[in-house]
């Protein structure tokens, strides 16, 4: 797994709220590309060219215990993720529920005891899934179909989420200052996932979602949720070196 970048609540020597500010401007722009295909190479190269040296992000820890090519099954370990729920399309929902995110981790919180602002450090995938339009506000920040579908063509309303560094517990992280971003406490999960590379257009996501519902199809799996998109990479990332994922809660082996 990747290292873990670190988390603090030190305040920056321009002061909390302008350092926030660039920073959302900044993951606006960012956003923008990584969210819209349309954009293409050339965005992706043009953000390449304006960026910095990435850091490693930390990751959700798992175990895998079926590969079968571009397919996994995974048992992943407890973690504690920020959510929000956001309507619209799949590029409308993806940059709502980014922002929204982006907003709580880089300083829109309160840390426990304190009083203070606290900065919570990025990690990977950003999850997003389909949600049923009555839906509460604690489901996840990842996106998936409710009630048994897996269309992510006709979504309207998404569940999207980080996950968030393992330093945090629910007694010591940041709090959300914005109701709309919630916290939420995941117990131990096993998923298929289906892996695969490059950009993410509505066709493109739907048809890697049947294709992983067909492999579960054919195996006998239990389905106990609903298919997730999780994406990894930075925007400037090349298509061809991106990680994507469609994956669905199954029943434990």
């Amino acid at each position: 797994m990747m290292e873990a970048c670190t988390a603090g609540s030190s305040v920056h020597p321009l002061g909390l709220q302008t350092r926030r500010a660039f920073e959302l401007g900044y993951i606006e722009t960012m956003q923008a590309l990584f969210f819209n295909p349309l954009h293409g190479m050339v965005g992706t190269i043009l953000a390449l060219l304006l960026s910095s040296p990435v850091m490693a992000i930390e990751e959700p820890r798992y175990k895998v215990i079926v590969s079968d090519e571009a397919f996994e099954i995974r048992e992943y370990e407890p973690m504690l993720i920020a959510e929000t729920v956001v309507d619209g399309d799949m590029g409308e929902a993806s940059s709502r529920g980014f922002r929204l995110l982006a907003d709580f981790i880089f300083g829109n919180n309160l840390v426990p005891g304190t009083g203070q602002a606290g900065k919570i450090a990025m990690t990977a995938p950003v999850t997003m899934e389909p949600q049923s339009a009555k839906i509460a506000m604690t489901a996840p920040v990842t996106m998936e179909p409710q009630s048994g579908a897996s269309s992510m063509q006709t979504a309207t309303r998404w569940r999207v989420d980080f996950v968030m560094p393992s330093q945090f517990t629910m007694d010591n992280i940041p709090k959300p200052k914005n109701s709309a971003v919630q916290l939420r406490e995941i117990p131990v999960k096993t998923f298929v996932v289906h892996k695969y590379t490059g950009l993410n257009t509505l066709a493109r996501v739907q048809r890697k979602t049947d294709e992983m519902m067909e492999w579960v199809g054919q195996r006998g799996y239990r389905l106990v949720g609903s298919p997730q998109l999780a994406r990894y990479d930075p925007p400037w990332t090349l298509p061809m070196f991106r990680r994507n994922e469609i994956r669905i809660e199954i029943g434990r082996p």
